[in-house]
């Protein structure tokens, strides 16, 4: 009798020089053999798909074939997988283990890796897993600090070990750890520093090369077939900008000095930029495009034209919170010439101050005008407020029901903290595009700190609530901020940072506030509100 086809498997292969892996050995074509051959006599198995992780480290599991197999797991199509061995499967005997001992368990899905004699459905893992888990990732460890040491080695010597060179250059064909000129990139880098010293501006010269038809960085990489992605930018970005025209004017290895090192790594994370200090630059590795004496003057006109602002004129409550509703860029403050205050101040798209007309429109808005639509927007929610006590006042039935909504405020609330971190780069952003300078990102940092503190206290002051058998929901703390500022007319920070998460502006003066409460509000109206619908 032909056997049923009990198990769907996903085949695993991963393959990492950074890791140590043998080319041979841990190949590709001999994972899938191995796997293959294994497979060949098993009528209880079915191939569902390979999944291949070529290039991608073992020491953790943020890889995009292995969360793709993960995905199918949990939509219930995989129930087997099968690997060459351990250390295919990863090398952080931690999560490895969560993994093996944990997770396929709990999904039903059974492990095999052939080489190590492991098939979870015939018996318990061994032992010896644990330490074979351990062995992978101190093997891991090993070579990656022989391969960091080896980089520095090869840094310090003036060998180029990146992955893209910088625009202007391309690797030697004949050696990849060295840089030759890119004729055609290396004229527009000679442009960029002309024009400055002739006296425009950055923004200035990233208008003029989109009006020219010149393709940007990394535009230019990805038609010249790199597969480069420029991190620092918005997905929507593909010209010129004031950021970029600032990098290369800064960029030391124009004048043929190997500038590296600028950033560092740990085995399981994040990449962090390093101080100055600690970059590694080697002079006269490579053939300069700009002569010394063009990057001295640069430099000096770079020095002379860095604005020192004056915080108490130039200070905007709103900084951090004002998206363009179009491209999703920061707006960016004009104080007019005629004066001082707020009554001169407006605020433009950050692309089209950057960039001009052709890339987005203006969305242009007075100070003046984003207070008063706050302010009427924030009284006309006391009112409702109001209105609504009224209506839990007089039935019952709907202020027991009010209790219901606090879990839903918990998970806001919980969520809110995580925005607050999204927050603080979004302010890191306008202070690296320098919208912002350095005094007041620290300034709007602090804000944010401020406002988790304010969630951590909205989270205690909940977790009472939700202790009483009918909670008072006008203690609750926004609740009672907003009631507080019923008189209030005119908006400061911190008002701003308490209560606003956004501002979202569009043309013609229409915004979209988001604000700290407004989840909890829309919950809170809504339960109220058909409460007494049903009731009545």
């Amino acid at each position: 009798m032909k056997k049923h086809i009990l198990f769907n498997v996903a085949e695993y292969i991963r393959l990492s020089r950074e890791d140590g892996d043998k080319a041979e050995s841990d190949s590709i074509g001999n994972q899938r053999k191995l796997i293959a051959d294994y497979l060949k006599d098993k009528d209880d198995f079915v191939l569902y798909d390979t999944y291949i992780d070529d290039g991608f480290t073992g020491t953790n599991f943020n890889r995009p074939s292995f969360k793709r197999m993960i995905a199918d797991i949990e939509a219930g199509i995989v129930n087997c997988v099968i690997v060459k061995d351990l250390s295919r499967f990863g090398r952080d005997y931690i999560d490895t283990g969560k993994y093996l001992e944990r997770y396929f368990p709990d999904n039903d899905v059974r492990f095999i890796s052939i080489s190590d004699n492991i098939d979870s459905m015939k018996q318990a893992y061994d032992m010896l897993l644990p330490i074979k888990n351990i062995f992978n990732e101190q093997y891991a460890r090993d070579i990656s600090k022989k391969v960091h040491a080896s980089m520095k080695t090869k840094q310090r010597a003036g060998e180029f070990i990146g992955a893209f060179a910088s625009y202007g250059y391309k690797k030697s064909p004949a050696d990849k750890n060295k840089l030759v000129i890119d004729e055609y990139a290396a004229e527009v880098v000679r442009k960029i520093f002309k024009l400055y010293i002739e006296g425009h501006g950055k923004i200035r010269i990233a208008a003029m090369l989109n009006e020219g038809g010149i393709v940007c960085p990394s535009e230019y990489k990805k038609l010249n077939g790199d597969n480069y992605r420029n991190s620092n930018r918005l997905d929507s970005t593909s010209y010129w900008t004031y950021s970029t025209i600032n990098r290369i004017l800064q960029n030391e290895m124009y004048i043929g000095n190997m500038v590296q090192n600028k950033k560092s790594q740990k085995m399981r994370g994040k990449s962090k930029s390093q101080d100055k200090e600690d970059w590694i630059v080697v002079k006269g590795t490579h053939e300069a495009i700009i002569d010394e004496q063009t990057w001295n003057k640069v430099q000096d006109l770079l020095k002379r034209r860095t604005r020192n602002l004056d915080l108490n004129s130039n200070m905007s409550i709103f900084a951090g919170f004002l998206k363009c509703g179009d491209c999703g860029r920061s707006l960016a403050k004009k104080i007019g010439a005629s004066g001082h205050g707020n009554g001169n101040i407006n605020y433009y798209c950050g692309t089209y101050v950057r960039s001009g007309r052709q890339y987005c429109t203006p969305h242009p808005i007075p100070h003046l005008v984003l207070e008063k639509i706050i302010l009427e927007d924030l009284k006309a929610i006391m009112q409702s407020i109001d209105n609504m006590r009224e209506v839990i006042e007089q039935n019952q039935t709907a202020a027991i029901t009010v209790k219901r909504i606090n879990e839903n405020e918990k998970k806001r609330l919980t969520a809110e903290l995580e925005k607050v971190q999204k927050l603080k780069k979004s302010v890191y952003e306008d202070y690296k595009s320098e919208l912002i300078s350095k005094d007041e990102f620290v300034t709007y940092r602090q804000d944010y700190l401020k406002k988790e503190e304010l969630l951590e206290k909205q989270l205690e002051s909940l977790d009472d609530r939700q202790e009483e058998a009918t909670p008072d929901i006008f203690e609750s703390p926004w609740i009672k901020r907003l009631l507080e500022l019923r008189t209030i007319e005119k908006l400061d920070r911190n008002i701003v940072v308490e209560m606003i998460h956004e501002i979202t502006v569009f043309e013609n003066h229409k915004i979209k506030i988001t604000y700290n409460f407004s989840s909890e509000l829309e919950a809170l109206f809504k339960t109220v509100y058909t409460e007494k619908e049903n009731i009545g």
